[in-house]
Formats: structure tokens, C-alpha cells, sequence
């Protein structure tokens, strides 16, 4: 069922129920009130009767012939009767009516008055005492005009009912297309997406409503399958470009060195160099097969110390800084040691510090590494890895981030363009925000700020 047969049934059911609980309760409740006006009534001329008949002793015969001029449409014979102590009929000519009971006169006398209704009769009795004795008297009315109002009610009713229902299953078609125009154009936009570009993005409708968030989610998917999609296609052509010089360079060696026997000093070269270029591929897929799992990184921190870590890179990378005639220098200025203190998952973290540092060995020149620790404001913990190497063009600063991308500015410094984005993924899963600032032939600057301490 579409959204808009759904909604045109919903409105007609919603407006069928209410309509059909509201008629309810009017006809019921017209129908009590139109049942007492009739049996008040009654009543009055149950009384003017009973004046009339008994009361015509002790009236002037002139007050008693104007009542009898006033009340003749009311005081009818045949729909009166008085009846005696002795439950005898001895004024009115409604003599022997089946539906008045000993039981209606017996309650008549103990209540001072009953009403019922019986074979499309209206029957409405008082007690009035008087000098000449106790008397009940009856008085009927035929309920014909009481139906016939109740039916022609039930008949309007029923008609307003069909009439509002075809209403609002006809109004509820019409705005249903109205309601839904919106998102039939935009089934119709995504419909026209050029997939062979998957991340261009639909247009808005600056509607401020339903759609429009609609669209916004819609584009951000697209902009995540993009990136993933363009990540496959990196990932395949940085495995046919990166993974090819190493393999190349092994096959190489071992078809050169199999052409003729080797002294042993050169089986140790060639197989020092295989394994540097094994170890090289074995890093490479290390760090994607890590990268793949982060989203699904379980929580597993715990409480350690953030300079503990970089004093840990620093006994690592401090040879291989002094390799490329550089070093590094750690300035501490952290007045609260419990800023120092940080729930982490610590290998990742070391991981992803060490990613840093290492870049900042590789681009930089024979001027000193330095990672500064300090505290600002907020209780927070700040790091900076600073270097005065040769810089990032700003059109590839801001790429640098991405997964496989390189700055064109590398020259034959080896690496693979994972240690930095894996580095922003691991600081993102612990909620610490990486900056980077650079300019050519000037140095870069990494500042990593840490979430707030509680």
C-alpha cells in the first residue's frame, strides 16, 4: 500500500470512527431530551386535566368554561382517565386500557407519579388528592411524531455521515498529492542520479522540513558511499603502484642472483633487502587490516600516562632521527600531573603518536623534532610535534588527512599514505581533535587537544 493510499485510508477511518461517536451521542442524547419534553408535557395536561374534572365543583362556572375554552386541544376524553380509590375509571373515556396496570396506579399513589411508554404510547400519571377523594390520573399521547422526529434526525445524520465521508476520503486524495508532491520529486531526483558519480549530491529545497532533512541524510549517505567506493578504488591502485616496486625489486634480486652462484656475504645482502621489502608489504597491510576494524573497536580503555607514551617514541625514533642528522626534543609544561593521565586504548594510541613523530622525522631537515605537552585552558591536555622541514602546499594540506593521499612535494621519501589518516581515525575513536598547520619550506605543525577532564 503506498504512503498515499495509506494516508486517505487512515483520514477516512479517523473522520468514520469520530463522526460515527459524535452522531452517537447527539442522537442519544437528542432522543432523551426530545423523550422528557414529550412525558413534560404530558405531565401539564395530566394536571390540567385533573383541575378540570375534579376541580369543576369548586370553580365558577365562567373560570371553568374558560379553562375548558383554553385546554379543549389538551383535554381530550378518550386520552384521560381518572381513576377513584377503588382503581375505577370515573372521569375520561380511556376506559379499560390494557397497557394501564395495577401495578402503574399502586406506584402512582406511593411515587405521586410515573411515566412509561408502551405500544407507541406516551403514559404519563400523577396522584391528586382532592375533597371528593384520591385520585390517579392517566394521560396518553401517541409517540407517532416522536418517531418521526427520531427518524428524520437518524435520517439527516446517516446522510451527513456518507456525505462527510466521501468528503474526506475526496479532500484527503487531494491533499495526500499535495503532502506528497515533495518527496515524489525527490524519488524523481534520485531517480536521475548519475550513478557513474555517485557522490554528486541532489539538490535542496529549503523547505526547513521533513524533506528537507530527508535530502540531507539521503546526501550524506551518498557522500559515504563515495568516500568508501573511492577508498576501494585508492586501495586497488595503491596496491598495484605501491606493492609492485617491493615485489619487483624481490623477483628481481632472486632471478639476478639465480643465474650463478653467490658468495655468502651477497646471499646475506640479497636476503636483508628481500626482507626489508617484505617487511615493508607486511607493514603496509598491518595498518589497512587495522584500519578496517576501527569502526568495530570494541571499548577497551584504560587509565594510562600520555608522556609515559611519548618518552616510549622518543627511545624508538630517537636513532633513526639521528640517522637524518635530526632530533628530538620533549618540552614539558604540564603543571597538573593528572592531565598526564588518559583512558585510552594505549597501543593505538602509541600507534598513532608514533605515526606523527615519524612523519615529522621523515620531511624534516637537519633542524630538531620538538613535542611540546601543555595544559590550557578547560583542564585540557594539548600535544604539538613540531618540525622545520620542507612543509605541505596548501592544496594538499587539505587532502593530507585522506587515506592513500601523498603531498606532491614527497619527492623519494618512502611511505605509503596510511599513517596519517590511520592516526586521525585512531584520535577520532578517543575524541581528540588533530589539527594540522603547514607552510613550504617552513615546517608543520600537528596540535592534538584532548577531551576536557571531568
Amino acid at each position: 500500500m503506498t504512503l498515499r493510499n495509506r494516508f486517505t485510508l487512515i483520514s477516512s477511518l479517523s473522520f468514520g470512527i469520530v463522526s460515527i461517536i459524535t452522531s452517537a451521542v447527539i442522537f442519544f442524547a437528542y432522543y432523551d431530551s426530545t423523550k422528557i419534553f414529550y412525558f413534560e408535557k404530558l405531565r401539564n395536561t395530566a394536571l390540567i386535566s385533573a383541575i378540570y374534572y375534579l376541580e369543576k365543583d369548586e370553580l365558577p362556572k365562567d373560570r371553568h368554561a374558560q379553562i375548558k375554552k383554553e385546554y379543549n386541544h389538551l383535554i381530550q376524553n378518550n386520552r384521560v382517565a381518572v381513576y377513584n380509590q377503588n382503581n375505577e375509571v370515573t372521569f375520561g373515556h380511556n376506559v379499560n386500557d390494557k397497557n394501564i396496570k395495577l401495578s402503574h396506579l399502586q406506584a402512582v399513589r406511593n411515587n405521586k407519579g410515573i411515566q412509561f411508554m408502551s405500544d407507541n404510547q406516551f403514559y404519563y400519571g400523577i396522584f391528586y388528592p382532592d375533597n371528593q377523594g384520591d385520585f390517579v390520573v392517566f394521560v396518553k399521547s401517541s409517540n407517532d411524531s416522536f418517531q418521526s422526529q427520531i427518524l428524520r434526525l437518524a435520517i439527516i445524520m446517516l446522510s451527513v455521515l456518507v456525505v462527510g465521508l466521501l468528503a474526506i476520503y475526496f479532500l484527503s486524495r487531494y491533499l495526500s498529492k499535495v503532502v506528497y508532491k515533495p518527496i515524489s520529486n525527490v524519488v524523481e531526483r534520485i531517480n536521475k542520479v548519475d550513478y557513474n558519480n555517485i557522490s554528486t549530491a541532489i539538490t535542496s529545497t529549503n523547505t526547513n522540513d521533513e524533506i528537507e532533512d530527508l535530502i540531507k541524510s539521503y546526501n550524506k549517505l551518498l557522500g559515504r558511499i563515495s568516500e568508501n567506493v573511492l577508498l576501494q578504488q585508492n586501495f586497488i591502485n595503491y596496491v598495484s603502484h605501491e606493492f609492485k616496486t617491493p615485489l619487483a625489486a624481490i623477483s628481481g634480486n632472486l632471478e639476478v642472483f639465480a643465474q650463478k652462484d653467490r658468495t655468502p656475504e651477497e646471499y646475506r645482502e640479497v636476503a636483508k633487502e628481500s626482507l626489508d621489502h617484505v617487511y615493508e608489504i607486511e607493514n603496509i597491510l598491518n595498518n589497512l587490516l587495522l584500519m578496517s576494524g576501527m569502526s568495530k573497536l570494541e571499548s577497551s580503555h584504560k587509565l594510562m600516562r600520555v608522556d609515559e607514551l611519548i618518552w616510549k617514541i622518543y627511545e624508538k625514533l630517537e636513532p633513526k632521527a639521528k640517522e637524518n642528522n635530526s632530533s628530538i626534543k620533549i618540552q614539558l609544561q604540564v603543571t597538573k600531573p593528572t592531565l598526564l593521565e588518559f583512558p585510552g586504548n594505549e597501543t593505538l594510541l602509541y600507534l598513532a603518536l608514533y605515526n606523527i613523530v615519524e612523519n615529522a622525522i621523515k620531511y624534516s631537515y637537519d633542524k630538531p623534532i620538538v613535542i611540546i605537552l601543555s595544559e590550557k585552558r578547560y583542564s585540557q591536555l594539548y600535544i604539538e610535534v613540531r618540525d622545520e622541514g620542507r612543509g605541505i602546499p596548501p592544496d594538499d594540506l587539505m587532502k593530507i588527512a585522506e587515506t592513500f593521499y601523498r603531498g606532491k612535494n614527497v619527492d623519494s621519501v618512502k611511505g605509503s599514505g596510511i599513517g596519517l589518516s590511520l592516526s586521525k581515525s585512531i584520535f577520532d575513536h578517543h575524541h581528540i581533535a588533530m589539527k594540522i598547520d603547514s607552510e613550504v619550506n617552513v615546517g608543520t605543525n600537528v596540535l592534538l587537544e584532548f577531551p576536557a577532564h571531568s
